[in-house]
């Protein structure tokens, strides 16, 4: 067995003495001196200024990040409960709802009381903005809010309340039942896009902004002086903040036809006038006029809970200053009156608003929509329909026999009887074609069996292969024709309308007073 080994001590040697604390400061202190005596002075008042610095920097920053965090108010993205791939905010094309609330609760009881609009409110505007991945082009895709669209179950994330599907009613409605998320859910299915963000503003968002950046430039063509929205404007240019920048993105009775589409242009001209202003007068750069933009604005905006952090809006406030303003579009729907309400409401206009939405999916460039796409979507688009039912038939693995059923998603009467007529022709085995609920993208339904037969249905129709998708549902191939195929036998690339840009960032337009 070992044992420690031991040193053995002189007789006459004497214990080592251990140096006393004060010694050991002095020394230190003297090193200390020493070091600091080598320095010249100017280096020794430079070390310490930026030593103060730092710490004055690293506070503020500190401070800013945690108040503009404080005031965000959050909500959840969806109201469907459906989980979605996360984009990336600073290199993925991102596609952000921008909504605008009437609610009169809260600090918004200075406009009325919750009578006319209270809890989540209506959401008075509806701007898709869609960031390129490239950062090259932006489009800001406006909804009219009395359009007449299908929306889907949703869960109000506050009392739990399911609400279920409609299958036409309002879009500005879906909020008022189930918040913003039931909104982002209904768009999105509605263009086929996932949609990434939202940021919901009250109306003392629009106040407080134009007055922080010193009001924003609008221009009529003849004077306003609309009693009913308080809005009161020479014809010509005007500059307007605050109660009056509000009443002109609010006002309707004044301007074009009295109607919510000439609003709309309204709310574009204003954005497109903020766009400019900011962009010429150096804010983007003025950190303390930045810093005053970024608390008014986070103080009166909802956001989901990805965006809840400043360093999200940082990131995509960057991206947004790098892009040429000629290169952002003002689109609103096509849009014709309602056939349930033709007086009141709007119905997606075909095959007009399905060549939109194909390009939105396709990520065209609005102001080019011969260019070649960018990138595509962060994700699959969240809403895929889903066949329509047809009868089953049995049938043997020959593909030449495989049933092939056309259903009408276009909206347009007579369309699903041309197709068929048209692929009966090319000797295809057709069912009796059917009428289906109106759906955006063409897809083809095909049963594990048949999937030749659906190739070769596909290549008749001019349909890309990324557009076939196997179905447990029907047995055989159901072409689902969507708005994007209202017309013709052979799928075509994007064909929008050539006025579908109302204007650029760049633009400097005019907006027409009501006539009467």
């Amino acid at each position: 067995m070992t044992t420690p080994h031991k040193v053995k001590r002189r007789a006459d040697a004497q214990p080592r003495k251990a140096r006393s604390h004060a010694s050991d400061a002095k020394v230190l202190g003297a090193r200390h001196l020493a070091s600091l005596n080598g320095m010249p002075l100017w280096a020794k008042i430079t070390a310490g200024a930026m030593s103060l610095i730092l710490v004055a920097l690293l506070g503020f920053a500190g401070y800013w990040y945690f108040r503009l965090q404080g005031n965000l108010s959050k909500a959840p993205l969806t109201a469907s409960g459906r989980s979605q791939q996360a984009a990336n905010d600073a290199t993925d094309r991102l596609q952000i709802l921008i909504m605008g609330t009437d609610t009169r609760t809260g600090k918004n009881g200075a406009w009325g009381s919750v009578d006319q609009s209270g809890g989540y409110g209506n959401s008075d505007v509806m701007m898709l903005l869609d960031i390129s991945a490239d950062n090259q082009r932006v489009s800001m895709v406006s909804f009219p809010r009395d359009l007449v669209v299908p929306i889907p179950q949703c869960t109000d994330p506050k009392t739990k309340k399911v609400w279920p599907a409609q299958p036409a009613a309002q879009l500005n409605s879906a909020m008022a039942e189930a918040g913003p998320g039931c909104t982002v859910d209904t768009i999105s299915k509605l263009v086929g896009l996932q949609i990434d963000h939202f940021m919901l503003a009250d109306f003392n968002a629009v106040t407080e902004l134009s007055k922080q950046v010193g009001g924003v430039e609008v221009c009529v063509n003849a004077p306003i002086n609309d009693p009913d929205s308080g809005l009161k404007l020479p014809a010509g240019k005007s500059l307007v903040e605050g109660d009056q920048a509000l009443a002109f993105l609010r006002n309707r009775h004044g301007v074009g036809d009295g109607s919510d589409i000439t609003r709309i242009k309204s709310q574009q001209q204003f954005l497109a006038s903020l766009a400019r202003k900011v962009r010429s007068d150096g804010t983007l750069t003025d950190v303390p006029k930045l810093l005053g933009i970024a608390d008014t604005v986070t103080k009166n905006l909802t956001v989901d809970e990805g965006l809840a952090g400043p360093q999200s809006l940082i990131t995509i406030a960057q991206r947004l200053q790098k892009v040429d303003l000629s290169k952002v579009a003002f689109v609103t729907v096509p849009w014709e009156p309602s056939d349930i309400n033709p007086t009141a409401w709007v119905q997606a206009k075909q095959p007009e608003a399905g060549q939109l939405f194909k390009a939105m999916r396709e990520g065209v460039d609005l102001t080019n929509p011969n260019a070649k796409p960018t990138a595509t979507p962060s994700a699959t688009p969240s809403a895929t329909p889903t066949p329509t039912s047809t009868s089953k038939a049995t049938t043997g693995p020959d593909q030449t026999q495989a049933p092939v059923t056309v259903a009408n998603g276009t909206g347009v009467p007579g369309r699903s009887e041309a197709l068929d007529t048209f692929l009966q022709a090319k000797a295809f085995l057709m069912q009796a074609p059917i009428t289906a609920d109106t759906t955006d993208q063409t897809i083809i339904y095909y049963s594990s069996q048949y999937q030749g037969a659906a190739k070769k249905v596909a290549a008749a129709l001019g349909i890309p292969t990324a557009q076939l998708k196997p179905s447990a549902d029907i047995l055989g191939v159901q072409v689902y024709v969507g708005t994007d195929f209202a017309s013709g036998t052979a799928y075509q690339a994007v064909q929008l309308p050539k006025d579908i840009v109302g204007q650029t960032a760049a633009d400097s337009t005019c907006q027409t007073a009501f006539s009467g």
